[in-house]
């Protein structure tokens, strides 16, 4: 990182107002990132050379108490399970990296906000540790526990893989048995996290116990766990005794007044926004009125028909719509640099095919069932192939050992089957699911050109066929618009939105 880059955006926090930083290391910057120019744009000399200045988050933490003294408040991240970078972390030790992060507090941290756990042990044997540890730093730091609510099954498990964060096996096990119904795992997933919040709670603690929430930008879920836990009283004396006097004098209840003012009477009823029930509601007794003690109602009601938009992200699997929402999770990138593992783990698993031959036998060997168990693009290395992958298995291994193409996802074609299907089934009971088949593959270049684009394109085929083909040069082509959005796996259920689970799009 340049230190010009830091001064700007200090200044910029300085100048809006913004006093609490979270001082993080991060992740190495790509070589286009943070490139500073001049105005000719021509690079910058005196940032060509690498700055060294932040290597660790420890010299971000200096470098803002020296250049600014005590104007902001800084925090620095902890990690109750030990920190890796390695996509497949051998140990995980917190006690390895205390010296880290007493390392960050002396160089002026003013409170720590963990990475999310769902193990309250590991939690608060952390917490214990730093409180006795014997260079005494952390005997009075405020330490906030980070928890991620639970917003659907894959997203989970993506983001606990990422952050090698463990998943209490009596957890996991309840939320592998509902995993393909997304209302059940929030369910789920909400009363787990009220449960740690609670043991949290019940061990002392320095000054006033906060929590912080790795929302995803998903807040109905954690409205819901403010709620259960009362972590924000709805409670505010001068609301509930507000009166005012009226133009002619009289006393007027002046929380009723606004309440009535909100209300559309003008909209149908079937359209009309419950204003009331989220904000105040008013007793028999004119003089006085009372709010409901539920922070989930005010934070989450939509307050006007546009506003139910909002709720939308309810369902991560929910909708047709923007695949960019962060209900539908981060896009998997295929690169040299986002291997799931590191460059060593990589050779053990795939070795060094130098041959399309090679990597054909890598492919069938893995549809078989075989050895390697995960691809790099694999979410896990489940030694089996998933039981609707099965079901096609020998189309795969058709394409594969035929015709040398390497199969990386698809699905087969499903109309209407219930939602308790136990290979095809997923959402709600009572509902039906639906699928278009697609397959994802790598071809020769020549194969695409002669045999496979011709035959798409033909007039018996065209019409029943979407395409998208790229090359490894960035060439692209396809049979859509670029505004073309296909849901290929849906839902219908009770009640519901049909809820879309698979998107594809340019």
């Amino acid at each position: 990182m340049k230190r010009k880059v830091v001064d700007e955006a200090l200044q910029e926090a300085k100048i809006i107002g913004v006093r609490n930083i979270l001082a993080l290391r991060g992740d190495p910057p790509r070589d286009e990132e943070y490139r500073l120019y001049t105005k000719d744009g021509e690079e910058e000399e005196e940032v060509k050379e690498n700055n060294d200045d932040f290597v660790w988050a420890a010299d971000l933490v200096r470098y803002i108490r020296r250049e600014h003294g005590d104007f902001f408040c800084i925090g620095v991240a902890a990690y109750p399970e030990g920190h890796s970078d390695e996509s497949h972390p051998q140990e995980q030790n917190f006690e390895k990296d205390l010296q880290y992060l007493i390392e960050k507090v002396q160089a002026g941290a003013d409170f720590l906000v963990t990475q999310f756990f769902f193990d309250v042990n590991a939690y608060t044997r952390f917490e214990r540790t730093l409180r006795e540890h014997e260079s005494e730093v952390f005997r009075e730091i405020p330490i906030i526990p980070g928890l991620l609510p639970i917003q659907n099954y894959q997203i989970l498990k993506r983001t606990t893989k990422l952050a090698h964060c463990r998943i209490p096996p009596g957890l996991l096990e309840a939320l592998d048995s509902i995993r393909a119904d997304d209302e059940e795992v929030k369910r789920k997933g909400i009363d787990a996290i009220c449960d740690i919040i609670k043991e949290i709670q019940a061990v002392k603690s320095q000054g006033p116990r906060g929590f912080h929430f790795y929302t995803l930008n998903l807040e109905k879920v954690v409205g819901s766990i403010l709620e259960n836990c009362n972590l924000i009283p709805f409670k505010n004396p001068a609301i509930m005794k507000a009166t005012s006097k009226g133009m002619d004098g009289t006393t007027q209840n002046t929380a009723k007044n606004l309440s009535q003012a909100r209300k559309p009477s003008n909209l149908p009823s079937s359209r009309r926004p419950s204003i009331t029930s989220n904000y105040l509601t008013t007793t028999s007794n004119d003089s006085s009125t009372s709010a409901p003690n539920t922070a989930n109602n005010a934070i989450s009601q939509p307050i006007n028909t546009a506003s139910r938009e909002a709720t939308w992200d309810d369902y991560p699997n929910g909708r047709f719509g923007d695949a960019r929402s962060p209900a539908f999770g981060t896009p998997v990138s295929y690169s040299p640099c986002s291997l799931p593992c590191t460059p060593a783990q990589a050779r053990s698993l795939w070795g060094e095919p130098t041959s399309p031959s090679a990597i054909t036998n890598l492919f069938t060997s893995h549809l078989s069932g075989k050895s390697p168990h995960q691809l790099p693009w694999s979410d896990d290395s489940s030694p089996s192939l998933s039981p609707e992958t099965a079901l096609i298995r020998d189309h795969l291994l058709t394409l594969t050992t035929t015709r040398n193409w390497w199969t990386i996802a698809s699905q087969p074609a499903i109309d209407g089957l219930p939602s308790t299907d136990p290979i095809h089934g997923w959402g709600p009971a009572k509902g039906f699911v639906f699928q278009k088949p697609f397959v994802e593959f790598f071809c020769p270049a020549n194969d695409w050109h002669d045999r496979l684009k011709p035959f798409l394109k033909s007039s018996s085929i065209s019409p029943e066929i979407s395409f998208y083909a790229g090359t490894s040069s960035g060439r692209f082509e396809s049979s859509e618009s670029s505004e073309a959005v296909h849901a290929v796996t849906w839902g219908s259920f009770l009640g519901k939105e049909i809820m879309t689970a698979t998107m594809v799009e340019e």
